[in-house]
């Protein structure tokens, strides 16, 4: 895996990831300038299927002012996601059959400098997961300071 470009850390809070997959992605060249510059957010971003395609939605995609273009992309538009049909038919079954979600980890370019989207099949977290990962975080921070005085 590449360099990332934009990374959805509430998807890492909020579920409990089961399994991941990676797609390729549909955008504008304008866009791709902007990923390159750090300009996107991940954080309620969701990924839809519709009539068998698969969609990331409400991922924000700034514009940048450097490119020459009177064209401005929607920064929050649908975006098309590129995979196998298979693939897609098993993401569908475990959505529609054990109630899972499709959640998108991260926006990276790969070793061709293509950007790709890594998508997750998650299980949504409860709060007393999210508390219990809280104190788990927590514990090892302060562990980390206790050796770092100690030396």
């Amino acid at each position: 895996m590449g360099k990332d470009l934009a990374k959805n850390k509430k998807a890492f809070h909020d579920f409990i990831i089961l399994e991941s997959f990676e797609a390729g992605i549909v955008l504008k060249g304008s866009e791709v300038k902007a990923l390159r510059a750090g300009r996107a957010n991940l954080k309620d971003s969701f990924v839809r299927i519709i009539k068998g395609e698969i969609f990331l939605l409400n991922a924000h995609i700034s514009h940048l002012e450097t490119t020459h273009s009177v064209f401005r992309p929607d920064e929050r538009a649908p975006r098309k996601l590129l995979m196998h049909k298979k693939q897609i038919d098993k993401l569908f079954g475990s959505v529609s059959k054990d109630g899972l979600t499709i959640v998108a980890t991260s926006l990276y370019l790969n070793d061709k400098n293509i950007v790709k989207a890594r998508i997750a099949l998650a299980k949504g977290k409860n709060l007393h997961d999210k508390r219990e990962a809280i104190k788990k975080r927590d514990a090892d921070k302060e562990a980390r300071a206790a050796l770092k005085n100690y030396k």
